[in-house]
């Protein structure tokens, strides 16, 4: 019989037990402070509300799913059968480990999964076995949601969000005794990791007023227009919906025809202006564009009643008007990102009727205009939920940015959630700087007429794709756009999905080239080519699905960046001399102005 590993009798032990049980009274009484403040009466009443909302949703969805799933007789004995198999499998694999066997794993984490990577987690074999029984009944669970019968799909998609939020929750990597890291850390430093941990849970929620504001960066390492957006350009136009930037050339020639950005209003332009080395901003403008960019107020309640029409002649059509007055040029190309490409193409249909022709060319990033297949956002989005939220709004004024934000965090909740609380929380470290998860935090309010409308035309009832939508009393037509398309979605995007992103594309009436760029929403978009990193697919066909597409796509190693350049340079124009800042307008402010720098309330 081969010989049994011994354990490091001092790899999982007490160094100084007064030190550690010091430690732990600390924690045990700020601990005893925190849920005190957490939980107190008074606690705003909406906050009480909108928390138990959420919880008997969550109740009932199961208790449908559990329902249909007990009258299954042949699906229960299939689901309890299964779980028993599983986990003999497991038991037996894992005894023969403990005797020196070398064996292959029942389950391992999927490739991306960052939470099992301390090598105690494979070599050791109890946190082996937690590991691997833990991933086997998230697996077990989901199946049995997927399998089960006579449930509508939206309620499956809902069981199946809440499952993985439960199960990201209770993974045992979440706890300092099933961690092997934290355990470590906890024995190493007689607990100084969780009195350092509990210090910085008391400032997120000193930070987020009452509310637990898991901090991803160091909020201080960064500021904006010093080592974020920072781009040289001068603001040259400004209403109450947004400041319109243009950037200084950075050529002698530049293309005639102006390059227009359209960001999203759910959270701030400077994704595209992180920093020189990430920047698409400084990259167009270095390849010859003059660039312009709409930079969106953080409203407040005085916008309340702005809407898809205030967003298209205050936003995108008075920026077109600034700019033509700025250059003396009539003819623009524009890009549109997430929402604010939904806003553009709405736009562009309303031109398109209306015999506007200032926009030849027109790109989207990651943008949907038909929501049929928008993947896991549609959980958060069904009538009751919609009414919920516009009752909200209607008190407020706004959906409150740092909602949107943790809806979105909820997507990749072990990435942007828990990974944060291990390192914050538990380990009792610092979070690291980093712009792009600082940017993420800069969270933006929207107006509640437009985030009504958004809710109800695009996600709840797809009224964009069906034609029942009109700006203006116009129908919103997206096959009278005829100009050329540069449509970009992302592999692994869980806002924009890209089957969604592909879907909607079709909808338009002239040439559309489709472009896939490897990773998700932000990374597969801020992408430098300097970096070398991903890759993208092409395909000249426009077969019905995305899956039929990528059949026959070329792949392309590195950025996308360089092909929309090549695409873009020949609907550009010719060259003429650059142009500074401000021309006839004049200039109110340096980049990147005042708006952005704006907090949610």
């Amino acid at each position: 019989m081969p010989d049994v590993p011994q354990p490091d009798e001092n790899h999982f032990q007490i160094r100084d037990s007064e030190e550690f049980a010091q430690n732990l009274t600390k924690v045990a009484e700020r601990t005893g402070d925190l849920m005190a403040t957490f939980l107190s009466p008074e606690k705003p009443s909406d906050e009480k509300s909108a928390l138990g909302s959420e919880l008997q949703r969550m109740a009932m969805t199961f208790f449908d799913v559990g329902t249909h799933i007990a009258t299954d007789p042949k699906l229960l004995g299939e689901a309890g059968m299964d779980f028993w198999q599983r986990h003999m499998a497991l038991w037996q694999s894992s005894l023969k480990k403990i005797s020196g066997d070398e064996v292959t794993p029942v389950i391992e984490p999927q490739r991306s999964d960052r939470r099992f990577r301390d090598e105690d987690w494979q070599e050791n074999p109890v946190f082996d076995f937690l590991k691997q029984s833990y991933l086997l009944t998230a697996d077990w669970a989901h199946e049995v949601v997927e399998s089960s019968t006579g449930i509508d799909e939206h309620t499956r998609q809902k069981a199946d969000f809440y499952t993985t939020q439960i199960a990201n929750a209770l993974s045992p990597s979440n706890f300092v005794f099933t961690n092997p890291e934290i355990l470590r850390k906890t024995l190493e430093t007689n607990g100084a990791n969780l009195v350092a941990g509990i210090d910085h849970l008391a400032e997120d929620i000193e930070r987020g007023k009452g509310k637990i504001a898991i901090s991803q960066t160091d909020m201080d390492a960064f500021e904006v227009g010093k080592n974020v957006a920072i781009t040289p350009g001068k603001v040259i136009y400004q209403n109450a919906l947004m400041q319109l930037i243009q950037y200084s050339p950075s050529t002698e020639k530049v293309f005639k025809k102006p390059l227009l950005i359209v960001p999203p209003w759910i959270n701030k332009y400077y994704i595209l202006d992180l920093n020189e080395e990430k920047s698409f901003v400084k990259w167009c403008v270095d390849q010859g564009h003059t660039v312009f960019i709409i930079s969106w107020v953080n409203p407040g309640p005085e916008l309340a009643d702005k809407g898809f029409e205030n967003y298209m002649d205050e936003g995108i059509i008075a920026a077109l008007d600034a700019i033509e007055a700025t250059t003396g040029v009539d003819e623009i190309n524009a890009i549109g990102y997430c929402v604010g490409g939904t806003l553009l193409s709405m736009t562009l249909a309303y031109m398109a009727a209306t015999n506007d022709n200032r926009i030849t060319a027109a790109t989207f990033f990651t943008t949907q205009i038909d929501f049929e297949l928008a993947g896991e956002l549609l959980v958060f989005v069904d009538e009751e939920q919609v009414r919920e939220i516009e009752e909200e709004m209607a008190e407020k004024g706004v959906f409150e940015g740092r909602k949107m934000a943790n809806a979105f965090n909820l997507l990749r909740s072990n990435d942007l959630i828990w990974s944060y609380v291990v390192n914050n929380y538990l380990l009792g470290k610092d979070p690291f700087p980093f712009d792009l998860l600082f940017w993420n935090s800069d969270s933006t309010s929207m107006p509640a007429a437009i985030h009504s409308s958004y809710l109800r035309n695009c996600y709840l009832d797809n009224n964009l794709a069906k034609g029942n939508f009109a700006l203006k009393g116009i129908p919103i037509d997206f096959s009278k756009i005829k100009i050329p398309i540069y449509n970009l979605a992302t592999r692994e995007d869980h806002i924009a999905p890209a089957k969604s992103v592909y879907k909607g594309a079709k909808l338009f009436g002239g040439s559309v080239k489709n472009v896939l760029a490897a990773s998700g929403h932000i990374a597969g978009v801020v992408n430098p080519p300097d970096k070398q990193k991903y890759e993208y697919w092409t395909n000249t066909a426009r077969p019905a699905t995305l899956e039929k597409w990528l059949e026959k796509a070329q792949s392309h190693p590195g950025s996308w960046w360089p092909d929309w350049q090549k695409w873009i340079s020949r609907k550009s124009g010719p060259k003429v001399d650059a142009r500074p800042p401000g021309g006839p307008l004049g200039v109110i402010e340096d980049a990147p102005g005042s708006y952005v720098k704006k907090k949610a309330e």
